[in-house]
């Protein structure tokens, strides 16, 4: 599977931002896709999470200003973040998984300035 994200910029905070993740290649119909950012000196963590059937999941820090979702086709997985905060700045990588599979993304830079 390879996964490739898009989307991030430099945004002023209070603005807007929408990310993108198409994934191409051996996709399961079970699975789950995920956004994971790593700012500058922290670990990777998870941002929303989204499976096959719709389900989704937020971390706390990021509840109320992002939503996740994925194309009809369940091959592109979107990050729609309002709201932005200095805090939201970092890498932004996409995550597939699939039982025992799991891949990663390259990742796409999220600036947000205060």
């Amino acid at each position: 599977v390879q996964l490739q994200a898009s989307g991030g910029s430099l945004v002023q905070a209070g603005g807007s931002l929408r990310l993108s993740c198409a994934a191409s290649g051996s996709i399961f119909s079970g699975n789950t896709m995920a956004w994971y950012r790593q700012a500058p000196g922290k670990q990777r963590e998870l941002v929303a999470s989204i499976t096959s059937t719709g389900n989704t999941d937020y971390a706390d820090s990021v509840k109320g200003r992002v939503t996740i979702s994925r194309s009809d086709a369940k091959t592109t997985m979107y990050l729609q973040m309002n709201r932005l905060k200095p805090e939201d700045t970092g890498v932004y990588y996409c995550h597939y998984s699939s039982g025992y599979r799991a891949y990663w993304g390259r990742g796409t830079q999220v600036t947000v300035s205060s």
